[in-house]
């Protein structure tokens, strides 16, 4: 099962995880208070940046039909698209430049280009997933409702799909985070999710004709007679903004290391366990400051998680400071190469499509769902290894690996107090 018993699972005390907790704050204050000029040329220069991308983009294939300008073209809208949904879009929309008090820069007033309503996506995601970040059964966003990425939850038939559901999901990412969006906003109105007219149809009506629209009706015909390669372009560089979107998100929440809860955790949490939760449940991708740029430095997803509302180009710096924390603290910092993190996640999706008892590792200690349980379970394996030791009167390895555990622990433990 999913953990239930933070402090067990991360071996802290309470006053370990307040202390914790105290440090963090100190992080926040600090970003907070050293905001300014430099945080502010950064998101206008990026904005900047995407535009004259986009410009340069459509000026690309607006000018001709030849195969070289249609890939150069396509290539810059390609991105421009990215930087939009990854580090504008998600980002401003996150509150990360409400501080600046600049109206079009701002959590309120931005639309970003993707299908779904910003307006929707803020209630499913800022509040819903970052509150329950990886609660079973409280954050919709493990898995999505139409992948089973723990074993907390049930194994239906309809799970043998997962492999292909998650082809079609990457392919139309943006259209699987705007209907799940749409659902969300249902449920927060408490409208019937079959009225056709309700508030939130209509409005994901609205957006549709909007970007639909645009990518591909006006700006085809705008081409004229080369309508077929602008359309053709558009819905490359859609369908590259998707793939790209779904695998840094996938990294960032479903390789090993990113654990699960159970209600009964969040139940009796505080602020300080909030943050705790938010350092197990998510994981990091190595990467260059470039790369982090084209992920909207969601490659930094632990302290994105920690921090959903301070500005993404201080991550960086962040990042140094919470794992130090980590390794005062004895904490996992889960981190890996893109490559690697997608390959976990996939595993996880085409593994957790199969009834449980085609599985070999038990729910406490799987590699995609661990729980405090499985040091229990660690209980009896000392047991055996005691006997074993006993009767051969040697010392086996499993008892030399967990006494050194044990004493580095404890002397991490005492440095912390001293």
């Amino acid at each position: 099962m999913a953990i239930t018993d933070i402090n067990e699972f991360a071996h802290l005390t309470d006053a370990d995880i307040e202390a914790l907790g105290r440090e963090l704050d100190a992080i926040r204050r600090d970003v907070e208070e050293s905001r300014g000029v430099r945080d502010a040329r950064y998101i206008r220069g990026v904005i900047r940046l995407q535009r004259s991308l986009e410009l340069g983009a459509r000026a690309t294939l607006f000018g001709s039909r030849r195969r070289p300008a249609w890939v150069v073209g396509t290539a810059m809208l390609s991105l421009a698209k990215i930087i939009e949904n990854m580090e504008l879009g998600h980002n401003v929309t996150h509150g990360q430049w409400d501080w600046m008090n600049d109206p079009e820069i701002h959590s309120t007033t931005w639309e970003w280009d993707m299908t779904g309503p910003s307006e929707h996506w803020k209630r499913a995601h800022n509040y819903s997933h970052h509150t329950y970040t990886n609660i079973v059964g409280m954050d919709d966003d493990v898995g999505f409702g139409i992948l089973r990425m723990t074993r907390d939850e049930k194994w239906r038939p309809i799970n043998l799909l997962q492999p292909i559901a998650n082809v079609i999901l990457a392919a139309g990412f943006e259209w699987g985070i705007a209907l799940h969006d749409l659902t969300a906003q249902k449920q927060l109105e408490g409208v019937d999710r079959f009225a056709l007219t309700s508030g939130p149809n209509r409005q994901f009506a609205v957006k549709i004709v909007r970007q639909v629209g645009k990518d591909f009706v006006l700006f085809p015909a705008l081409t004229g007679r080369a309508w077929k390669h602008t359309l053709a372009a558009n819905a490359t560089a859609n369908l590259v903004r998707n793939l790209w979107a779904y695998a840094v998100i996938f990294c960032g929440h479903f390789p090993d290391g990113a654990e699960k809860f159970t209600i009964e955790q969040f139940e009796t949490e505080n602020r300080a366990q909030w943050y705790l939760r938010q350092m197990l449940g998510s994981a990091n991708i190595d990467a260059g400051p470039v790369m982090a740029f084209m992920t909207g430095n969601l490659s930094y997803q632990i302290e994105h998680h920690l921090f959903p509302d301070l500005p993404s180009n201080r991550y960086a710096e962040i990042a140094v400071r919470v794992r130090e924390l980590c390794d005062k603290y004895d904490l996992p910092y889960t981190t890996g190469p893109l490559s690697k993190q997608y390959l976990l996640a996939l595993r996880t999706i085409h593994k957790l499509a199969l009834p449980d008892r085609f599985l070999r590792r038990t729910s406490d200690d799987a590699p995609e769902t661990s729980s405090e349980h499985k040091f229990r379970l660690s209980g009896s394996r000392i047991a055996e290894a005691l006997r074993i030791d006993a009767e051969t009167g040697r010392r086996s390895g499993l008892m030399s690996a967990l006494r050194a555990h044990a004493e580095a622990r404890v002397e991490r433990r005492r440095k912390r107090r001293t």
